[in-house]
């Protein structure tokens, strides 16, 4: 399985997201306009043709894989918090992404101030990831790292 393909699988098996039914996506019409836009946007990271180079695959796998880790963390939040990171993963929020995404950054760097934390950091580095190729891949290992690793420790407390 490819890494495009865990992103689709991964994508459509949430819960928050409206389902295809006998071909039809379930849900309102906002959800169905939500599902097609993420859809397409999975979609057109799994597109190549013969014209793209190594460099270009590569990245495109980086950003299938960072897709998938955001779905599965928009996956995890409350409904409304869901939603809001939804909205700002759409290819229609870039001028609001990367913004959001440099003071959630910047203020992570602070977060020996108070109401700042360190967890902006890596949140602010996620989302403008999502637009700086150069960032995609270390982002994409990082994150798979640290799923491997809260995988391996689920295990050890189920047993």
């Amino acid at each position: 399985m490819t890494v495009a393909d865990r992103a689709v699988s991964s994508f459509t098996s949430r819960s928050r997201v409206p389902r295809l039914a006998g071909g039809r996506i379930v849900g309102g019409p906002a959800r169905q306009a939500d599902a097609l836009e993420n859809t397409a946007l999975i979609n057109s990271c799994m597109t190549t043709d013969a014209s793209t180079t190594m460099g270009d695959s590569v990245s495109q796998d980086h950003k299938a894989e960072l897709d998938r880790h955001m779905a599965w963390f928009e996956g995890k939040l409350p409904p409304r918090a869901a939603e809001g990171v939804a909205w700002l993963r759409k290819p229609s929020s870039k001028l609001v992404r990367i913004p959001v995404g440099t003071a959630l950054a910047v203020g992570g760097v602070f977060s020996f101030l108070p109401v700042l934390g360190l967890w902006m950091l890596p949140l602010g580095l996620i989302l403008i990831a999502q637009d700086v190729p150069i960032l995609q891949g270390p982002i994409a290992k990082g994150l798979g790292w640290i799923e491997q690793k809260w995988m391996a420790r689920r295990a050890r407390t189920l047993r």
